[in-house]
């Protein structure tokens, strides 16, 4: 029996009284996962990307494990519900225009220890000062956009965010924060997506997937120069207490840089189909969803219930949850994963009976977790815990 039916038949047997739809995380592979992100990450902590996890007890999961500290938060509300739930190392990753949540933090000792929130314009500094409700210094958090500029600026392969793009940037950002009361920066964040959020093994384009190597070998070069400088530019003028960088794709690369101190990393603990491929390493698959087999319409065809589930991002077929297990099964071309019924095509279909679950894996991380209330966590052939996502305990942050 090949893993990939060893670990469907565990997964059926843990979930046969459970009725599908059904959201799993084999607890194996995320631990083996995360043991992978730490060992990548050759002795700097890891910040938890929650948006890439969704889950309360699997990010503490993962911050019971050395080699782990801290959470990487998406938006203001779920930074401040984290923060009052007590994870007291709380990085916001994007700037936030919630007047409401800023009216909080700047109100509450606790919350104002807790989080950091980004900033690139003294704007996001007049909105907050705008809606102060108290006297706490708000711990801020400068990013450097990372993104490749080549023929003069004319091609740009990265993406768009920040406006700081070069150390005098930051360094003057930087001073008009020293200068502002209210406000105390902390810690600088440079996200190379197109370099940890896209793979270099395309299957079938080995053409491609040789520019995207030698594209990305430039940009880490690049980058590595440029946020040393961006570093030694704010350090003059701030006391650092991190800066962070990286992601699931680019965890060594990232951590050999010395002036990086942490390294940011979710998606490696799901594994999800998007990080399929790369050169450098190989996660094991750990959160699934499952759908019933409703119809069998034809010799290799089977009909599952819904599943349309796409991933955020440019449309295009890397963006569908793809059918897992059994092995062998694929979409009909004409119509795709759908919101009410899937039909799945392949010789595998013959041996599926109505009732029986399919197993696919989502394009992205955490975005799985917006369709479900709860996670299973199966250790082996076993159901070890019921936990609730973000959903199921009624935080809906976007």
């Amino acid at each position: 029996m090949s893993a990939a039916a060893a670990d469907r038949a565990r997964y059926d047997r843990a979930t046969a009284h459970l009725e599908a739809p059904v959201a799993i995380v084999d607890l194996g592979a995320f631990d083996d996962n995360a043991r992978d992100l730490v060992h990548r990450a050759g002795g700097k902590p890891i910040r938890v990307a929650s948006k890439s996890v969704r889950c309360r007890a699997l990010l503490e999961r993962a911050l019971a494990r050395d080699g782990f500290a801290g959470i990487m938060s998406f938006t203001l509300p779920e930074s401040l519900w984290l923060a009052r739930e007590g994870f007291d190392d709380v990085l916001l990753a994007y700037p936030s225009a919630d007047r409401d949540g800023f009216a909080t933090l700047t109100g509450d000792p606790k919350l104002a220890e807790a989080v950091t929130v980004m900033v690139d314009d003294l704007s996001h500094l007049d909105l907050i000062d705008s809606v102060r409700a108290g006297t706490e210094e708000v711990r801020v958090c400068l990013e450097l956009d990372t993104s490749l500029r080549m023929l003069g600026g004319k091609v740009r392969v990265g993406a768009l965010r920040s406006p700081l793009r070069e150390p005098e940037q930051l360094a003057a950002l930087a001073r008009a924060i020293a200068d502002r009361p209210g406000f105390r920066l902390v810690g600088l964040m440079a996200y190379e997506g197109h370099v940890a959020g896209v793979g270099d093994a395309v299957p079938g384009s080995p053409l491609r997937s040789r520019a995207i190597r030698l594209m990305q070998s430039v940009a880490r070069r690049e980058l590595a120069v440029r946020r040393a400088a961006a570093v030694r530019a704010v350090r003059a003028v701030a006391d650092l207490e991190f800066v962070n960088g990286g992601g699931t794709g680019s965890v060594q690369h990232t951590a050999a840089e010395d002036a990086v101190t942490e390294i940011a990393a979710g998606s490696g603990l799901y594994q999800p189909r998007l990080f399929d491929h790369y050169t450098s390493f190989r996660g094991r698959p750990a959160a699934l969803f499952a759908q019933p087999v409703v119809r069998r319409p034809g010799v290799g065809v089977v009909t599952v219930l819904g599943g349309g589930y796409p991933a955020s991002g440019a449309a295009g077929r890397d963006r569908l949850p793809v059918p897992y297990l059994p092995e062998g099964l694929a979409y009909d071309s004409m119509e795709g994963p759908g919101e009410v019924q899937t039909p799945l095509l392949g010789t595998a279909a013959d041996d599926l009976l109505i009732g029986d679950k399919v197993w696919f894996r989502h394009a992205k991380a955490g975005e799985l977790c917006e369709r479900f209330d709860t996670l299973r966590l199966i250790e082996g052939d076993r159901v070890v815990a019921e936990v609730p996502t973000y959903r199921g305990e009624g935080r809906t942050f976007l």
